[in-house]
């Protein structure tokens, strides 16, 4: 009996020691490959010659002159000081890169082959041994972990949070660094974000410091580099002749310009009249009256000068009237529901807007992650879990924004309004909005970068007033904004935040409790929600597609009806105007306007140059 319960126990044992080993290797299988893919597989398969919307044989060659609005003094963008330069991203190459037809795919670019486990808990990165800095120096696994440290002890605060489950990051030989992520992590994209890091020269960066803003030109391994500049004034990059990686598939048919300029302009205004004047070469309108107005004259009438219209099909994210609800008068929600009924917006874009825009009616507009009608079961599932932390309209009704006739009689608006701040405690007393147990006045700040923008503020601000409500607008300069936004000192601002098809860590930015208090952080609006904390985890650890809409449309929900913004406007095709020197690959990409695929076309600009000679100059 003895000898029967022994041979049991062994069998038992050996069939457990077979189900470690046989565990064991299925934890050790890799996947090695060209891309990876957030869901599905990639569109291009290993040995793909190059993207589909770019030209391979475009010629490279020329110049092109940009614009920007307001001032810069530093190349240094990865901390939290200073204004850095337009377009310095462009001297630095990421162990990745993504493409503009997919969702959301990386390939390899300083990294060649990429390796992970089928549960993504960890990867490797094998570098491209033909990989190099413009000193001619390669690009090694110690800079890749420099970089990551570095991001991490002397970067943003976003970068801890974005990057908070790597927990190491090792050399494992000449060419390969492997990524660490926390056992316990379901974040499926953390494989894919790694591979966005800008890898920065550890030999370059050692002496120097990396958290002070700097006006020094940075070396980097991309494929421009710094040329020339005068702080706040222009920057010229210039293309690096033989760049290691020009021939590579993500590259090839792309950076086709041999100098690329930025010219910093006050406002605008000026920016604008310096484009019809021939000062600079491309540009992207976002200001409907100026797109219905100022492209217009000589130039455009024989067609020197080209107005186009190019349609996409990217989520178009959130912009808004941000609320501060630090701010003692923004903490009640339906004080903050009340604020939004004074904004007319068919009025507006009837009478300001020319018509060209829609409401946005979720913060992933245009796309399938925006949540419309009542929540699905799939929605509920994840909801009910939360309810003692979310508005019971979450569960019951459809989010609707306030609409109007455009006539600008907005008296029915005015009264709902009305009713919800009495609600809420506050009475009018002497014209003024005055809460009734405090005495405080509902007086506010809207804080604006541009001008342009008060035409939009002022009639919103005047239907405020029929209220009782008093807010008056500021202008501030770029560094002046930068600052104060990252400060979070204003009371109501412009937000705008844009949004992927595939919504991640970035979130925890955007929304999350941790970041609230976090200068620098993007959640502008002071949230702290465990309820918002928790479906952002959600949509992070989302296993597959549907999930992943499913997720993301509850935490729409939850964002919609906190009301923390005012919901603006949104259009789905890019508005642009640029002097008649380019040409384009036939294939625009859905997710992506790729104007780094088009180049100078030699004859056009033959035919320009010669009707304006001044434009030779």
């Amino acid at each position: 009996m003895k000898r029967i319960d022994f041979m049991r126990t062994l069998a038992v044992f050996q069939a457990l020691i077979g189900f470690m080993i046989l565990g064991e290797i299925h934890a050790a299988e890799v996947i090695s490959a060209h891309g990876i893919a957030m869901n599905g597989t990639p569109r291009y398969s290993k040995g793909f010659k190059h993207f589909d919307y770019v030209n391979p044989e475009a010629p490279k060659g020329g110049k092109v002159r940009l614009s920007s609005i307001g001032t810069f003094d530093s190349f240094n963008g990865f901390i939290s000081k200073g204004v850095s330069a337009d377009g310095i991203g462009m001297i630095y190459e990421t162990l990745t890169t993504g493409s503009s037809d997919e969702p959301f795919t990386e390939y390899g670019l300083l990294a060649e082959k990429i390796e992970y486990p089928s549960d993504r808990k960890w990867v490797i990165y094998h570098l491209n041994p033909k990989a190099r800095f413009h000193d001619g120096e390669p690009v090694k696994p110690e800079d890749v972990i420099f970089t990551f440290n570095t991001l991490l002890e002397k970067g943003a605060p976003f970068y801890k949070s974005y990057y908070g489950e790597i927990k190491k990051v090792e050399k494992l030989g000449p060419q390969k660094v492997k990524f660490h992520f926390d056992p316990e992590t379901t974040n499926r994209e953390l494989v894919l974000i790694t591979g966005q890091l800008p890898v920065l020269p550890k030999h370059y960066w050692e002496g120097r410091d990396f958290s002070k803003s700097s006006l020094e030109p940075p070396l980097g391994s991309g494929a421009y580099k710094i040329k020339k500049f005068e702080a706040g004034k222009y920057i010229i990059y210039e293309r690096v002749k033989n760049h290691w990686a020009e021939e590579l598939p993500v590259h090839l048919g792309m950076n086709n310009f041999d100098e690329v300029r930025y010219d910093y302009y006050r406002d605008a205004t000026v920016a604008l009249e310096a484009f019809k004047a021939g000062e600079y070469d491309f540009r992207e309108e976002n200001n409907s009256k100026l797109w219905a107005t100022a492209y217009t004259g000589k130039s455009f009438d024989q067609n020197l000068v080209i107005r186009d219209e190019i349609s996409h099909e990217l989520p178009r994210g959130m912009q808004g009237f941000a609320f501060n609800t630090r701010k003692s008068i923004f903490k009640d929600r339906k004080v903050r529901e009340a604020l939004g009924y004074a904004f007319d917006f068919e009025w507006s874009n009837k009478n300001l807007f020319y018509g060209q825009y829609r409401r946005s009616p979720s913060y992933f507009t245009n796309s399938d992650l925006a949540s419309s009608g009542l929540p699905s079961e799939a929605e509920l599932k994840l909801l009910r879990p939360l309810k003692d932390h979310l508005p019971e309209e979450v569960f019951s009704k459809a989010y609707v924004l306030p609409k109007t006739d455009g006539s600008g009689n907005i008296r029915k608006q005015l009264r709902k309004a009305s009713q919800l701040l009495k609600e809420a405690g506050w009475e009018v007393k002497d014209g003024k909005r005055i809460h009734t147990e405090s005495g405080q006045a509902l007086e506010f700040e809207i804080l604006l970068i541009s001008p342009a923008f008060e035409r939009i503020v002022l009639p919103f601000s005047k239907n405020l007033e029929r209220l009782g409500v008093k807010a008056s607008v500021r202008v501030v300069d770029t560094a002046q904004y930068i600052n104060r936004i990252r400060a979070f000192e204003f009371d109501m601002m412009v937000m705008v935040i844009g949004q992927s098809l595939s919504p991640g860590n970035e979130q925890n930015n955007y929304w999350h409790s941790d970041a609230a208090e976090r200068n620098g952080s993007r959640n502008f609006m002071g949230i702290q929600n465990p309820a918002i904390d928790e479906l952002i985890t959600k949509v992070i650890q989302a296993p597959d597609r549907e999930a992943l809409v499913n997720s993301t449309r509850a935490l729409d929900r939850a964002l919609l009806w906190g009301h923390y913004v005012i919901p603006h406007w949104h259009i789905n095709y890019y508005r642009l105007s640029y002097w008649n020197k380019f040409s384009r690959p036939k294939i625009t990409p859905k997710y992506g306007l790729g104007f780094f695929t088009w180049w100078i076309d030699e004859e056009k600009q033959n035919t320009l140059f010669s009707k304006k000679p001044e434009l030779k100059n």
